[in-house]
């Protein structure tokens, strides 16, 4: 692992995260281990596909940034944290995108046992998801949909979720709904119910919709698809990359000075 503004990120790519995953649901035995302390974990591992956005809430949230410290796996969204990780010696570190870490999983467990339970989108939306994964990628293994209220959930409500991802028998449960609210989602949702993980991942839900275009794989890999996305969707999300964006520079550029000083 590498840890980028104190946070600590899987270094490597999503085939390995896959495996990773993959590994976990077909151990019958004990509960694994976290890749990155080596202690033992109970069920309900969580996993995080988190960016610059995501960083940048950590830091200015400091309950939020121990939510994402005590993640199983968080997983390197963007490219800017790849330069980071790979800039601080991870040299086998690569963006595992949230959509892309979901089709790749989807595509890995068409024909195996293993269970998905869909929570996140607008009303409908996840239902669309169940049917776009059995088309696109083989898969008819979604034993669940919910779509979660904008407004916190109350106790009652996160108990009938947790019960109703319990008796489906889901293995893994993806949760999108952005950014921060889902990492808290999952990380709460573990109290209530009994999987193997707890999935955040952003906009895939949309992407593999096909409500919100994904931006050309060439544009992800130069690191503009902020810009793209944008593009797109500009009410929504000039703010959020107005402010986002030179945060993180300045954070990461203020973390170099301070080694350097303290050197």
């Amino acid at each position: 692992m590498v840890q980028v503004l104190g946070i600590p990120f899987f270094d490597q790519d999503i085939d390995a995260a896959v495996k990773l995953v993959l590994q976990v649901c077909e151990d019958t035995g004990q509960a694994a281990s976290s890749p990155f302390s080596g202690a033992a974990l109970q069920p309900n591992h969580c996993i995080s596909a988190s960016g610059a956005h995501g960083l940048v809430e950590a830091h200015n949230d400091p309950a939020f940034k121990n939510i994402l410290q005590n993640y199983w796996l968080n997983l390197p969204d963007g490219m800017p944290i790849v330069w980071i990780g790979k800039w601080k010696g991870a040299k086998q570190i690569a963006r595992c995108y949230g959509p892309d870490f979901f089709k790749e999983t989807m595509k890995a467990t068409a024909t195996l046992p293993i269970k998905h339970f869909f929570c996140g989108g607008r009303e409908g939306v996840a239902n669309e998801l169940q049917q776009a994964v059995a088309t696109k990628f083989g898969n008819q293994n979604v034993v669940g949909t919910f779509c979660p209220p904008f407004r916190p959930m109350t106790e009652a409500e996160m108990v009938q979720l947790g019960n109703a991802i319990t008796q489906s028998g889901a293995d893994m449960v993806w949760i999108g709904i952005g950014c921060p609210k889902q990492e808290k989602l999952a990380y709460e949702l573990k109290k209530y119910t009994q999987t193997k993980f707890l999935i955040a991942v952003g906009a895939a839900f949309d992407f593999h919709t096909n409500r919100v275009r994904q931006a050309p794989s060439w544009v992800q890999q130069i690191g503009m698809e902020w810009f793209f996305r944008l593009l797109m969707e500009p009410k929504r999300l000039f703010k959020r990359y107005i402010t986002v964006i030179p945060q993180f520079i300045w954070l990461n550029f203020k973390e170099f000075i301070t080694k350097l000083v303290i050197r």
